[in-house]
């Protein structure tokens, strides 16, 4: 049986707005690498921090394997695999469900190669489909080919045209992997409501974006942010302050903001406090953050998804992003350093 979970072009297609929980889905991220080549000061570099959401659309490389049906099924017994993802089918690249579909009908119960990449793996692996109950061919896995979202612009560089965003990768809903990217983009959006934070369940940010309008192209999807350009004349607030960047060492303890567009189209600047500095955080919690300001507690209850990437600022400097919220207590959550970013984006 072939089934599609959640295809997001769909939603693309229909023009619906999906929030899906970027901001609580980061993996695992490499060691820092040096954030500006040849080793310079990184406070050298000014970016102008954005906080404005933003609709994210990405589509995957090859279609990702997300659920295996129950019982015995041609994909089982071929060894295929929860987040395998499937890149060629007898021979021919894989580039949606839709034409993966189409593949497997045209085989019919052909034995088919498939070419499939497990983590850093490739391997081919050979199954037979079989024709179901509504006369179609199939292998009998889900698969997934694209997510839509919303989330947050953390900086946007002026002099390069680049952006960041998220503070964190774009994961699969179902196996907390990194989305392989091919390809995506960046869509205006607005805050129509929010669904407030509460200890044991994450809120949300829920809004509008337009899919006729890609802002700009997305270039990357990486653990520590997604990373994209932008044309010079797309939003004002590209005409925005920029502001030197901190190292990881500038960071410190105590009285800090962040920027966050939680209503409508207007950004707007909160008081939060840095409670510790993990410099050695092996993923993107290298801040513990709390929620100081009253008015961002009224409105959202603290820290909520589609808020990840919001930047952090302290002493005159661009240190972070928001990157997750604790479920039990809304009102603190975790920051990437801003080094660790920009060393993901080079």
């Amino acid at each position: 049986m072939y089934e599609l979970v959640e295809n997001a072009k769909r939603l693309l297609r229909g023009g619906a707005a999906l929030a899906l929980a970027f901001l609580l889905c980061a993996g695992p991220m490499a060691g820092a690498a040096e954030v500006i080549p040849g080793g310079a000061d990184p406070s050298a570099r000014m970016l102008i921090p954005v906080g404005h959401t933003v609709g994210i659309k990405l589509f995957s490389r090859g279609v990702l394997v997300v659920k295996l049906s129950d019982g015995g099924t041609p994909a089982k017994e071929c060894g295929l695999k929860t987040g395998d993802v499937i890149v060629k089918c007898g021979g021919v690249t894989v580039s949606s469900t839709e034409q993966f579909q189409s593949l497997l009908q045209k085989g019919g119960e052909t034995v088919t190669n498939l070419q499939v990449r497990r983590g850093s793996e490739n391997m081919t692996l050979s199954v037979e489909p079989e024709q179901n109950e509504q006369g179609t061919y199939s292998i009998g896995a889900w698969i997934r080919d694209s997510m839509a979202g919303i989330g947050t612009m953390t900086y946007y560089d002026p002099a390069t045209g680049a952006f960041g965003a998220l503070g964190h990768g774009i994961t699969d809903t179902d196996t907390a992997l990194l989305m392989p990217f091919a390809s995506g983009s960046i869509l205006p959006s607005t805050v129509k409501a929010v669904k407030k934070g509460a200890a044991g369940e994450a809120g949300e940010l829920r809004g509008d974006f337009d899919l006729t309008t890609d802002l700009g192209s997305l270039n990357a999807n990486t653990a520590n942010g997604i990373f994209g350009s932008l044309p010079g004349d797309t939003e004002t607030w590209q005409s925005g302050v920029a502001l030197p960047v901190a190292s990881a060492g500038e960071v410190k303890e105590g009285p800090a903001t962040i920027l966050s567009n939680v209503e409508g189209d207007t950004v707007q600047s909160y008081d939060v406090e840095i409670l510790k500095v993990l410099p050695d955080a092996a993923d993107s919690r290298n801040m513990v953050i709390s929620v100081t300001d009253p008015d961002l507690i009224a409105a959202t209850g603290g820290i909520v998804q589609g808020m990840s990437g919001s930047p952090i600022l302290q002493n005159g400097k661009l240190v972070g992003a928001v990157t997750h919220v604790l479920l039990n207590d809304p009102t603190k959550g975790y920051g990437i350093f801003i080094e660790n970013m920009l060393s993901a984006a080079n």
